[in-house]
């Protein structure tokens, strides 16, 4: 019970200025698509500044691929198929909320190569140093 009113009063407060459930839905759906268009905005800057080195430009590639995969997996892990209705009708602001999750965590691990690393790290692989 705990649980479901800490849910209950997230998701009030995430959605406090939306009246509707459809404008919930958009909501949470929006906040998602800003972070999914900010993730995509560090990957092609990444691209761009990392484009002379061909081997990292494949394997940020094949990561990405694998990522999202593994974003799509983890949300079908946590919210699985099931029969309508099953998850209520705040399931659409869930699903929305963790893939907002995911992708700010991914974000957040793909800035690092913009950002780079101060001093001279020895286990900064393919992050530029920027002294």
């Amino acid at each position: 019970m705990k649980h479901l009113f800490a849910a209950f009063l997230f998701l009030l407060l995430h959605t406090a200025t939306a009246q509707t459930q459809a404008e919930m839905n958009g909501q949470a759906y929006a906040a998602y698509q800003q972070a999914d268009k900010e993730l995509n905005e560090v990957y092609r800057r990444i691209l761009k500044e990392y484009k002379a080195d061909v081997t990292f430009i494949q394997d940020l590639k094949a990561s990405q691929r694998i990522w999202i995969s593994f974003r799509d997996a983890e949300l079908n892990m946590l919210y699985p198929e099931r029969e309508v209705g099953y998850y209520g009708s705040v399931h659409a602001i869930c699903r929305a909320d963790y893939l907002e999750q995911l992708t700010c965590e991914r974000l957040e691990k793909l800035k690092r190569w913009l950002t780079g690393t101060v001093g001279e790290d020895v286990c900064s692989g393919s992050i530029k140093a920027t002294n």
